[in-house]
């Protein structure tokens, strides 16, 4: 099951994507695609509707973040083994973990913002994970059954922010805008081999980022329960779980960065894709 949120920027409505490509509306059903409606009862519900019966969608309206009042937007660094190499940062021995504060999150197709004075904005397409049931200090064999759905995330990132600033990397990963997410939230079952996706991001038709999720360091099971040993996880928290090569910042033999008027379009096997314009804050 795909679901999505459609509408113009705080006035989203939930919605599912039926076997022709439209959008159908779940309001009747849940309030949104979010917090309780994420739960394995729900998501087993949705189910079982009849998608075709819904009410019809008309026109293109705006697709939202496919997770709506989101609480915790937890993001995993250097979680590829072939992005760390690029980067010429060691393998981690644990999970490098930071955030990006929730006022960042837009839809797949809106667009991205570079900040006031920025020379150094990045991209990098993420699998993202979608927490539906809370968790707390879960085992690994456990992880999965946490799990709600999967998303495409783009973890825009200001290079100079996050790296050369001091402090954390939250500072250049948090910005208004840096976390477009969706189209849609693609529930587990729909997704049998989380860890083998092709995954791929382009810049004005260039492709940069052409990897797969089969690189990743730290698997999904083991990053969700990672977390759950420091925090609470609840339905709706959204773990974006980290990038292969291709960065802008890893471009030889000179760094690539965004600049306004540019679109990046991105996109994972079988959770939709992403197309962002980027232009001046």
């Amino acid at each position: 099951m795909k679901l999505l949120r459609y509408g113009e920027p705080g006035q989203e409505r939930p919605g599912v994507l039926d076997k022709a490509g439209l959008i159908r509306d779940l309001s009747g059903y849940i309030p949104d695609v979010a917090g309780p409606a994420l739960s394995a009862k729900s998501l087993d519900h949705l189910k079982s509707l009849d998608i075709e019966a819904l009410p019809h969608v008309p026109g293109q309206p705006r697709i939202g973040a496919c997770v709506g009042n989101i609480g915790k937007f937890i993001c995993i660094g250097l979680n590829y083994a072939d992005h760390a190499a690029e980067t010429g940062a060691e393998i981690p021995k644990e999970p490098v973990v930071f955030n990006k504060w929730t006022s960042a999150v837009v839809g797949p197709y809106d667009n991205v913002l570079i900040p006031r004075g920025s020379e150094k904005t990045d991209w990098e397409v993420e699998l993202g994970v979608v927490i539906g049931r809370a968790a707390s200090y879960i085992s690994e064999q456990e992880a999965m059954d946490y799990v709600a759905g999967y998303c495409v995330v783009n973890d825009v990132s200001e290079r100079e922010y996050q790296i050369e600033r001091g402090g954390t990397w939250d500072k250049g990963k948090g910005c208004d805008t840096f976390g477009p997410i969706g189209p849609w939230l693609v529930t587990t079952d729909e997704v049998p081999a989380p860890h083998n996706l092709k995954m791929w991001l382009e810049v004005d038709g260039k492709r940069y980022q052409n990897g797969s999720t089969s690189t990743m360091i730290f698997n999904v099971p083991q990053i969700v329960s990672y977390l759950s040993r420091f925090m609470s996880l609840q339905p709706g928290d959204v773990i974006s779980t980290g990038t292969p090569p291709g960065v802008g910042m890893g471009q030889k033999p000179h760094p690539v960065y965004l600049r306004p008027g540019q679109t990046m379009r991105l996109g994972i096997e079988g959770l939709g894709e992403q197309r962002q314009q980027t232009r001046g804050a």
